[in-house]
């Protein structure tokens, strides 16, 4: 079983530039293309303020879930931090 996980990213710009996160936009585009087309990232946002993304994921737990998400290019960098929250249904829907 699959569970749902809502992610979001923070870059830290109060330690890096601009130019610090450019190089890596590329292999983190690709590698959540990669995700996309596995059914792992179901839906990506950018956050309205520009300083991160925000998306949902499906892993079988929250361990596997943060594995993926420790493997992003800027997060291997250090460059931005991540939320990573379990999702479950919502009960008002008779779940």
């Amino acid at each position: 079983m699959r569970v749902q996980f809502m992610v979001t990213s923070r870059r830290r710009i109060e330690r890096y530039r601009d130019a610090e996160f450019t190089p890596l936009i590329p292999a983190e585009t690709a590698r959540i293309k990669q995700l996309y087309a596995e059914g792992v990232v179901r839906h990506i946002w950018h956050r309205d303020d520009g300083l991160g993304a925000c998306f949902v994921m499906e892993a079988p737990d929250l361990a596997a879930a943060r594995a993926v998400v420790e493997d992003l290019p800027v997060a291997r960098a250090g460059l931005s931090e991540f939320t990573v929250l379990a999702l479950r249904p919502y009960r008002g829907f008779g779940n």
